[in-house]
C-alpha cells in the first residue's frame, strides 16, 4: 500500500429562513426554502450564469434537488488538505449567506437565512454527505464494496454526528447517526430512491480504464475537523488493505439495514447484531476487529511507506474512540468526535435548565451546533473555548477559499477558472473537461486526477489571455 489516493467530500446543506416573531394579531408571510436558496445563489448566477459552477479553488458549488446548496471539494490527496478544503466550503457558503441576508434587508424582506451542516430537517427529510475515494479499477469492485458494508454500518459509533431522535409515542432519545434511519440498501446505483450505503454508479471522473470511484453516501456531515479526518482516514486505510488483497468477508452482517438502525440507537455500542455466519458481535466488537486488522497489516509491513503524522493521528483517535465506548468514558473524545461533543453540550444545557431531551430548546441547541455561521453557530465558540479540536488554521482555510490544492488536477481547473473570470472569458468546466467557448471551441480532457501540471492547459490558459 504505497499509492496516493484522491479524496473528495460532497456536502449538502440544510437551509431555512428564520422569521421574526410577528406583532400581536399580525400574520406571517415567511420565506420558503426555495426562495431562500434563490437569494443565496443570486450573486453566483449573476457571474456564473448558472447555479452550478466550478470555483477558483477547484471545487464545485451548486443547488441540488430540494433547494439544498451543495459544495463538493476539489480533488485532494491528503487528509489534512481535504479537511482544509471542506472548511473552505463552509466559509464560501457563509459569505453567500451574509450576502443573501443583506439582499433580504435591502428589499425589506424580514428573515435571516441559515445554513446547517447536518443531514435531517424537522420534517424528517434527509440530505447527504458523500465521500469519494479513487480506487484502482478491478473486477471485484462489488466484492470490495460488500466487504466494506459492515465497516460503514459500524463506523457511525465513532463518526456519527449525534441525533435527537423523536420517539413515535412521544419523547426523544439520543442516537449516533442522522443518516442511519434514512438508509435503505447496502449497494445500489440509485441515490434517492433506495439511498444505499455505497452508490455503485460508475463515474470515475478520470481514466475509466485505470480508475473507479468508491462513492460512499451513508456518512453524516461532520462539524468537527477531527471527525472528518477520522472518517476519511480510517476508510482510506481499509481500502488500501482491500486493494492489496486482504480479505474481510467474514464480518458480513446478516441483516445490514436492520443492523444500521439498531447500532445507531444503541449509544453503548455493545448490543450484539448477527453476522451472516450466525456469530453475534456488537458494533464495538466489529470496529475493534477492523482496527486490529489494520494495525496487524501495518505491523506486518503492508504499508511500505512511512505513515504520515495525520495517519498516525487517525489510528490513535480510532483506538481512543473505541476505548471511550468500551469504558463508557466519553471524556476521552468529547472534544474530537461530533456525537460526543454534542452529547456533552446537550447534557450540560439540560442539567442547567432542567429540561427533557424532547424540549424544543434542546432541539434548537442541537441545530445551532450545525449552523455554519461563526456568529450564529456554536462550532467557532466551542473551538475558541477548547471544547472542539481543530487540525487546521484560520489562515489555511482562508487561503483555500480561492486557491486550489497544489498537488492534484484541481490546480489546473482552479487556475483555468480564475484566469477566465479575470479575463471575462466564457468557459465550460467539469471534473474532467476544460473548454473555451469561442469559435475554436478549444477543449482539454484531463483524465489523470493526480496531475497538477499539463502543457495542454498551459496553452489553453495562454489562449484565454489573448
Amino acid at each position: 500500500m504505497t499509492a496516493r489516493r484522491i479524496f473528495g467530500v460532497e456536502t449538502e446543506y440544510g437551509i431555512t429562513c428564520a422569521q421574526p416573531a410577528p406583532a400581536q394579531g399580525a400574520g406571517t408571510t415567511g420565506v420558503s426554502a426555495d426562495d431562500a436558496a434563490r437569494y443565496l445563489f443570486r450573486k453566483v448566477v449573476a457571474w456564473g450564469r448558472s447555479s452550478n459552477v466550478f470555483l477558483r479553488n477547484g471545487a464545485r458549488l451548486y443547488l441540488d434537488v430540494g433547494s439544498h446548496p451543495e459544495y463538493a471539494t476539489a480533488e485532494c490527496d491528503d487528509f489534512h488538505q481535504l479537511v482544509v478544503n471542506d472548511r473552505a466550503g463552509e466559509r464560501i457558503l457563509d459569505r453567500m449567506v451574509e450576502d443573501a441576508n443583506a439582499l433580504l434587508a435591502d428589499e425589506g424582506v424580514a428573515g435571516t437565512i441559515h445554513l446547517f451542516k447536518n443531514n435531517v430537517d424537522s420534517a424528517g427529510n434527509s440530505f447527504g454527505c458523500h465521500e469519494n475515494y479513487l480506487v484502482r479499477r478491478r473486477r471485484d469492485f462489488q466484492a470490495m464494496g460488500q466487504a466494506l458494508i459492515p465497516f460503514f454500518i459500524t463506523r457511525q459509533i465513532l463518526t456519527g454526528a449525534g441525533h435527537l431522535r423523536p420517539r413515535a409515542g412521544g419523547g426523544a432519545s439520543y442516537a449516533f447517526s442522522q443518516r442511519a434511519d434514512q438508509t435503505w440498501d447496502a449497494m445500489s446505483s440509485a441515490t434517492t430512491r433506495s439511498r444505499p450505503i455505497i452508490n455503485t454508479r460508475d463515474e470515475p471522473h478520470g481514466d475509466a480504464d485505470l480508475y473507479r470511484r468508491m462513492h460512499v453516501i451513508v456518512g453524516d456531515s461532520s462539524v468537527a475537523e477531527t471527525t472528518t479526518m477520522l472518517k476519511v482516514g480510517m476508510t482510506d486505510l481499509l481500502l488500501g488493505m482491500l486493494e492489496d488483497g486482504v480479505k474481510l468477508r467474514d464480518l458480513a452482517l446478516a441483516e445490514p439495514m436492520r443492523a444500521i438502525r439498531e447500532i445507531s440507537h444503541d449509544t453503548t455500542a455493545t448490543v450484539p447484531v448477527e453476522l451472516s455466519t450466525g456469530r453475534r458481535m456488537s458494533a464495538l466488537d466489529i470496529q475493534e476487529e477492523f482496527l486490529a486488522r489494520v494495525t496487524g497489516y501495518l505491523d506486518a509491513g503492508g504499508f511500505t511507506a512511512e505513515l504520515t503524522e495525520v495517519q498516525r493521528r487517525v489510528l490513535e483517535l480510532w483506538e481512543r474512540g473505541l476505548l471511550a465506548l468500551r469504558t463508557a468514558d466519553r471524556t476521552l473524545v468529547d472534544t474530537e468526535l461530533d456525537w460526543a461533543i454534542k452529547a456533552t453540550l446537550i447534557e450540560r444545557y439540560r442539567s442547567k435548565h432542567n429540561l427533557g431531551l424532547d424540549d424544543p430548546r434542546v432541539a434548537r441547541l442541537s441545530l445551532a451546533y450545525h449552523d455554519i455561521s461563526p456568529a450564529r453557530g456554536l462550532a467557532t465558540t466551542l473551538a475558541r473555548r477548547g471544547l472542539m479540536a481543530r487540525i487546521t488554521t484560520d489562515e489555511e482555510v482562508a487561503a483555500a477559499v480561492d486557491t486550489p490544492p497544489a498537488t492534484t488536477r484541481a490546480k489546473l481547473r482552479g487556475e483555468f477558472v480564475a484566469t477566465a473570470q479575470d479575463r471575462r472569458r466564457d468557459i465550460t468546466v467539469d471534473w474532467v473537461h476544460l473548454k473555451i467557448n469561442d469559435a475554436a471551441q478549444r477543449t482539454v480532457v484531463l483524465k489523470d486526477p493526480f496531475a497538477p501540471v499539463d502543457a495542454r492547459v498551459d496553452a489553453l490558459m495562454a489562449a484565454l489571455q489573448n
